[in-house]
Parts: C-alpha cells; sequence; structure tokens
C-alpha cells in the first residue's frame, strides 16, 4: 500500500490514465492536471493500437474464468505495454516522471459478471509501478463488486465534472465496446448504467465479415439495410427493461440473429441495434436529458450518430461540443479517479453502479519499498 503523494497548494497532481476497458482496438493514455474534484487540466494523450496478435491473444482471453500460463504471460505483456506508453507520453510532453504523482491503471476485462460479485480486469500493478518508476492505483471495480455493486461505470464522477457548467438535466454516452451513459440531474444526482452493446458487436460482424476490424466511418453499415425483424428481435432482451444500475459484460448478447445476413445489412442492423438501446434507456430515466454529449470511439461512426440522432428527442453532439476530446475521457477519467482514491474518495455511488453507499475504490501499489 502507498501513501499519499505530495499535492500543490491547490490540491492537484499530475495523473497518468491508461483505458483499453472492453475494446480490442488499443491503450489510451492520457495525463491530466486534477484534484480529483473540480480541476481538470488535460497535458497530453496517445492511442497506441494493438497489433494483430495482441488483438487475438486478447479475443481468446475473454470470458475466462480462472489463470493460466497463457493469461498470465498476456498479463505481463500487457502490462509491459502499458509501461513503455507512459514512458513514450512523458517523454514526448516533456514531463519527468518523477513529476507525476500517479497512474491509474485500468487494465483490460476479459469477465464482468457482477451478479456472481465476480469482475477481471488483467494487468499487473506492481510491475507496472516497477516499470514507471511512479506509484499505481488498479483493480478500480473489485470493491464496489465485492459490496454488492456492478463495479461499472465509473466514469459518471469525471463526466459530471467536465459536465458542470451545462445546462441539465444533462446526459453523457461513452460508446466503446459497451455503451453506458451518465445522467446528471439538476441537483448533480447521478443515474449510470450500461445501455447495451457498443461498439463491439459491429466490430466483430465486420472481422469476420470483411476481414477488418472496425467498420471505418460506418462505410458498411451505410451501404446495407436494417432488418428490422431482426432488430426487434435483438431488442426482446429482458435487459432493456430492467432498471438501473445495471451493467454488461462485452459478450453479453448473441449476434447470431444477424448470422443469414450479407455483410452491409449485418453491419448496419447492429449498427442499429446500439443505437436502439439507447433510445430504449431513456424510459429509464428521472427525466429526458437537454442534450447528449457522445464520447467513445462510436462517435466517429457518421452512420451510428445520425441513428441515434433520429432516436433520441434531444439533441446531440459529439463531446467536442463542449471542448473535450472523445478519444481520450475514459484515459482521463481513470487518472481522475486514481487520485480520488488517493484522496479516500468515492468513485461510485449508489446511483451509478448500485453500491450500498459511495465507495472509494483501487488498490495502490507502491514504488517504495
Amino acid at each position: 500500500m502507498t501513501s499519499s503523494p505530495s499535492f500543490g497548494s491547490g490540491g492537484s497532481i499530475l495523473a497518468v490514465g491508461l483505458m483499453s476497458g472492453t475494446s480490442l482496438d488499443g491503450i489510451d493514455a492520457a495525463v491530466v492536471e486534477t484534484d480529483g474534484e473540480d480541476h481538470i487540466r488535460p497535458r497530453g494523450a496517445v492511442t497506441v493500437p494493438y497489433d494483430g496478435a495482441m488483438r487475438e491473444r486478447l479475443r481468446a482471453a475473454l470470458g475466462s474464468e480462472a489463470r493460466d500460463a497463457a493469461i498470465d504471460a498476456l498479463e505481463r505483456d500487457l502490462t509491459l505495454a502499458h509501461g513503455g506508453i507512459v514512458r513514450a507520453l512523458l517523454d514526448r510532453e516533456g514531463i519527468p516522471s518523477g513529476k507525476v504523482g500517479v497512474v491509474g491503471f485500468h487494465g483490460h476485462t476479459i469477465l464482468h459478471r457482477p451478479e456472481r460479485r465476480r469482475t477481471w480486469q488483467i494487468g499487473d500493478g506492481p510491475l507496472l509501478a516497477g516499470e514507471t518508476g511512479i506509484d499505481v492505483v488498479a483493480d478500480f471495480r473489485s470493491a464496489d463488486v465485492a459490496a454488492g455493486g456492478q463495479g461499472a461505470p465509473l466514469a459518471p464522477a469525471f463526466h459530471a465534472a467536465l459536465a458542470a457548467s451545462l445546462e441539465k438535466p444533462v446526459a453523457m454516452l461513452n460508446i466503446g465496446g459497451v455503451a453506458n451513459i451518465t445522467w446528471i440531474g439538476p441537483d448533480g444526482g447521478l443515474i449510470a448504467f450500461d445501455t447495451g452493446p457498443g461498439n463491439a458487436l459491429i466490430d466483430d460482424w465486420v472481422l469476420r465479415q470483411a476481414g477488418v476490424p472496425v467498420d471505418e466511418d460506418g462505410r458498411l453499415a451505410a451501404s446495407g439495410r436494417v432488418d428490422e425483424g431482426i432488430l426487434a428481435r435483438l431488442l426482446d432482451n429482458r435487459y432493456f427493461a430492467a432498471p438501473p444500475p445495471k451493467s454488461l459484460d462485452r459478450g453479453d448478447f448473441d449476434p447470431s440473429a444477424v448470422a443469414r445476413l450479407n455483410a452491409a445489412d449485418g453491419a448496419a442492423t447492429l449498427t442499429a441495434f446500439t443505437a436502439a438501446a439507447v433510445e430504449r434507456a431513456v424510459a429509464l430515466l428521472p427525466a429526458a436529458p437537454r442534450r447528449w454529449i457522445v464520447c467513445g470511439g462510436g462517435r466517429r461512426n457518421p452512420v451510428l450518430m445520425r441513428m441515434l440522432a433520429a432516436r433520441l428527442a434531444s439533441p446531440l453532439a459529439p463531446v467536442e461540443a463542449i471542448g473535450w476530446d472523445g478519444d481520450f475521457i475514459e484515459a482521463q477519467a481513470f487518472a481522475y479517479l486514481a487520485v480520488r482514491s488517493l484522496r479516500g474518495l468515492p468513485i461510485s455511488w449508489p446511483g451509478t453502479t448500485g453500491a450500498p453507499s459511495p465507495l472509494c475504490g483501487g488498490r495502490h501499489f507502491s514504488v517504495k519499498p
């Protein structure tokens, strides 16, 4: 266990956030100067895509229930890759590692089963601390899940800080492998949950059908037609009517319903599924948001964004509309959450994960003996 680093006179430190999450795209890293409350100043960020071999190793690990030699080797290699990215980012930004107070290391989710009080993000915190020479906060979700929470989503505290000046209620929609919403009420109250699939089903489909990892700019979906009957079957899932808090594993939805479609129609139908699931989420909110702010890779898919705009009554825009970089919101969030963890501040609440009370989370690993 590490002691807290020295905070500046304003209560802020430099923190690095690392996010790979449920996506098989790559690793996002971001430097943020923050106090874990209302001071947030981005200081640089980078994305490093996975190569094909790493992507396949991660895919093979999804759903694993127990450690074996392959997962141990994968975890080590993944951690070393994260360490190299931290060093490269700090070098590029001219920031000495000694000036950084903490690294928030999410790791890669290979299993998420909160109903069994189990969530597993692979990533070796002590190894990363040794590789970077910086204290690390990792394993952000386990304490929440052990207490009976969903362990996800965890970014709402950061979303609320970003949206402090916006008219409420407002919704932040993150579309990664899974999509999730943070609803922020007029009084600052938070409701958060996974809405349904994000990019994962679309990515898996186009990889199988076209041999590419993503539907770049939604071009394949744009050339296809949504099969409304299949979409209705995909939406016939009790998850969508279940009240929040609730969360998903990347593999919780079965895309076999689109198996008989051609590549373009399958991409169009799965893209519509992501949008329709978000529409279903509106009925679970205390009030419709005045606007939707979208972050994550999904905001770069113009077909998905058009489908969302057609289904949601309120205006929708990428997070850049409020002056933030939507590619790095999640990485920045885990820098922010690491600082909150060091300060003993909560990172989850009954309204965001179903935790029984506001909970701090994360395990601290120090470079000092």
